[in-house]
């Protein structure tokens, strides 16, 4: 104990035990994971020898802070990767101190809970050794071992442009290498736009991917002969998890964890290299409902901007099916009001919108979203022998919740997998399995096309593109006239035309996109923005991936989805502007500007009350999510909240997050509700830098149930200085 003790009194022990704990770790952890990758190691090394160099010889108190920030940012890579696959940015460190995050994310704890441990560890063992050698100065170190640092993150940089590698990044890089990465990437760009001087980048021209193409060969002759349509989204489930998909285009993984979706893909049309455009549950709808790109950024979904006109949501598969005699219904597991489902699915066209208030039936496990799978699937079969028994043809869309952080599974599937998430897959799976049995047993595959597909990806780990790999399985009565396997590149974009292209009814020339059930000669032009990268194919054999450095690599290859390319180049200015300028046109399809725009998220609804407030994204009342605010413009937001019963009061509080973030309001912690007092606010503030994924949370708690019956969001032009730093303080709180 004494020569321990002596050892950690030692000049050098903190140096040892900061150089322990900033380099030993990250790497081992790096090998641990598997992301074993040689400029992954420069990276450690570079930040370990910044971190080492610049607090080396400083007191303790001055350290600490600069450790535990970067401490929060190696266990949030860990966290993140673990849970959605894909490296986190600053605005999602909040979870580590979320104690919802912290029990949830990865089944109940870290996913990785020895190197949280470890990680402790290693600073108590550094602070130990301030504490012992308070009385002995640790030697600084010389100016030179700045160079170290300094070469290392130089080099690095120097590989990435030489010889850029594709694989993820928290491969390549540690966040905090990441982040100011990005930031010298930001001086690089806007550098090369002062030499270009005003230079205007030529408008590329957008038809190939928004113009509606149906001159490819019909797979069938005549109508298709199913009588109604069942539209299956399953959440975050990537096309790597169906056999034949994995088959068709080559791909290593190997995990086989969706058997019985597999064994039902063997008897229906698939399509492997299907490619969804972004991530959010709200977006993927969006484009396979509407036939339409949603944004690919940060920005407001399209499903809100569409809520302020009338004429592109009749152009919307559910209202072109109502048009043509069908009873158009859409159900889901969870909640309807989060990222406002519950106006947008009647808007496009839903005669009927359910969400988990419809649902009778008890739940197998504790799931905060809503409702397990198995229960979820065991309604809805309940539901389609309903629509049975009816005379008119029908349209149901089913979203399932359950494979959606946090990975619930009950416990005899998590002991069986080695992690939550893969066990919430397999518990999909059965519960998918008895749901189609189920149809068939019914009778429905006889007349029903059945369409299997994902909302959006969660990613897998060392599987390249898994973030953007869809799937689309259809289960048609003429199965013998269609082919096993679909060749060709296709995305939730086609899946509107493709339906109403199987019935023979005309196309709006407002969807864009390929048919399914055609074949074409010609490649065609697709995009995707997941895991931070956009992703184009020009459709003649070259695709092209742009990262956050707006620094684009350049392949050749046939399809979107590939395990393998050919690296044929890289590229920046002004062709990197092309690709997205692309985007920004694709963005811009409803709506030119965010700028005034009216949003009402309030509504009549009773909506009931919990005891309690268990999570601010799941128990939210409204669905003011993921809006865009543009710079040097102003929002104003306007509610009214009352209670419905007398007898009861309404605690609300008003919360707003940014990239999942909060951001401070100004307003009460809390604000009491009742009958006979509605509470009525009347406040805006300032958005001196342009917001992206701002959300707002209007929470309530008590024992009875509430009226929104005003939620307004408008964002309008100021002309006001650009450098206002914060909130503006116009704020107005009262009861009437």
């Amino acid at each position: 104990m004494n020569v321990i003790r002596h050892l950690l009194r030692h000049p050098y022990a903190r140096l040892v035990a900061l150089t322990g704990l900033v380099l030993v770790i990250p790497v081992c952890l790096r090998v641990a994971l598997g992301w074993s990758n040689s400029l992954g190691f420069v990276s450690d090394l570079g930040i370990a020898s910044l971190l080492i160099v610049l607090l080396q010889g400083r007191p303790w108190w001055q350290s600490l802070p600069v450790l535990l920030a970067w401490g929060l940012m190696t266990l949030g890579t860990v966290e993140l990767v673990s849970a959605v696959g894909r490296l986190p940015t600053v605005s999602d460190l909040h979870y580590l101190i979320d104690p919802q995050f912290l029990e949830n994310s990865s089944g109940g704890g870290f996913a990785q809970p020895w190197f949280a441990a470890t990680l402790l560890l290693g600073l108590v063992i550094w602070l130990t050794t301030h504490w012992l050698g308070r009385s002995t100065p640790s030697p600084r170190l010389p100016r030179r071992a700045w160079a170290a640092p300094l070469l290392l993150l130089l080099g690095h940089w120097g590989a990435q442009h030489l010889h850029p590698t594709d694989a993820d990044q928290w491969y390549v890089y540690n966040l905090p290498h990441q982040l100011l990465a990005a930031s010298v990437g930001d001086v690089q760009i806007r550098a090369a736009e002062w030499l270009e001087g005003d230079v205007v980048d030529v408008v590329p021209n957008m038809a190939g991917l928004t113009q509606l193409d149906l001159d490819g060969h019909k797979l069938l002759a005549a109508p298709g002969t199913a009588r109604n349509v069942l539209i299956i989204a399953l959440e975050g489930i990537p096309g790597a998890y169906i056999g034949v998909n994995r088959q068709a285009l080559h791909s290593s993984y190997e995990e086989n964890l969706m058997p019985n979706l597999s064994r039902w893909a063997e008897r229906g049309m698939n399509t492997p290299d299907y490619v969804l455009h972004s991530h959010q549950t709200i977006r993927g709808l969006y484009a396979m409902l509407c036939g339409d790109y949603d944004k690919l950024d940060n920005g407001t979904p399209k499903g809100v901007e569409m809520l302020t006109q009338n004429e592109r949501n009749q152009a919307c598969l559910p209202a072109q099916l109502r048009q043509n005699g069908f009873a158009t219904h859409y159900l889901q597991g969870a909640g309807l009001r989060f990222m406002a489902k519950d106006k947008i699915m009647p808007h496009i066209g839903f005669d009927t919108t359910l969400g988990l208030e419809w649902f009778t039936n008890s739940n197998y496990l504790e799931f905060p979203w809503g409702k397990d799978d198995k229960a979820f699937f065991e309604g809805a079969l309940d539901y389609v022998g309903q629509l049975k028994k009816q005379k008119q043809p029908w349209m149901l869309t089913l979203l399932t919740v359950g494979t959606h952080q946090p990975y619930s599974a009950p416990d005899d599937y998590l002991q069986r997998y080695d992690t939550p998430k893969q066990a919430a897959v397999a518990y999909l799976d059965d519960a998918l399995g008895a749901f189609l049995s189920g149809l068939e047993n019914q009778g429905v595959l006889q007349d029903t096309l059945v369409v299997i597909t994902s909302d959006e990806s969660h990613g897998i780990e060392g599987v390249r593109l898994a973030s953007s790999w869809g799937f689309n399985l259809m289960l048609a009565p003429e199965q013998h006239q269609l082919p096993h396997v679909k060749t060709g590149v296709y995305g939730h974009v086609d899946l509107s035309t493709s339906i109403l292209d199987y019935f023979a009814l005309p196309v709006p020339t407002a969807l864009s996109g390929r048919s399914l059930f055609r074949d074409y000669v010609t490649g065609r032009e697709i995009m995707s923005y997941t895991n931070g990268k956009l992703r184009y194919h020009d459709g003649q054999g070259t695709f092209a991936e742009c990262d956050f450095q707006q620094r684009c690599q350049q392949y050749a290859s046939d399809g979107f989805v590939a395990e393998r390319k050919t690296l044929i180049g890289q590229y920046g200015g002004s062709r990197a502007r092309q690709v997205t300028a692309r985007a920004t046109a694709l963005d811009r399809s409803l709506l030119r500007t965010p700028l005034n725009q009216h949003y009402q998220f309030g509504s009549p609804a009773i909506i009931p009350l919990q005891a309690q407030i268990k999570d601010d994204w799941a128990d939210n009342l409204i669905g003011a999510q993921y809006l865009e605010m543009p710079k040097g413009s102003q929002t104003r937001v306007r509610l009214t909240v009352r209670s419905v019963d007398p007898q009861q009061n309404a605690y609300i509080l008003l919360k707003a997050k940014e990239l999942e973030q909060d951001v401070p309001l100004g307003l009460p912690a809390e604000m009491l509700v009742t009958a006979d007092k509605p509470l009525e606010m009347d406040f805006s503030f300032d958005n001196p830098q342009s917001r992206k994924a701002f959300s707002f949370h209007l929470l309530g708690y008590g024992l009875g149930a509430v009226e929104v019956s005003d939620f307004s969001v408008i964002t309008e032009s100021t002309g006001q200085p650009e450098n206002v730093d914060e909130l503006s303080e116009e704020r107005s709180v009262h009861s009437s």
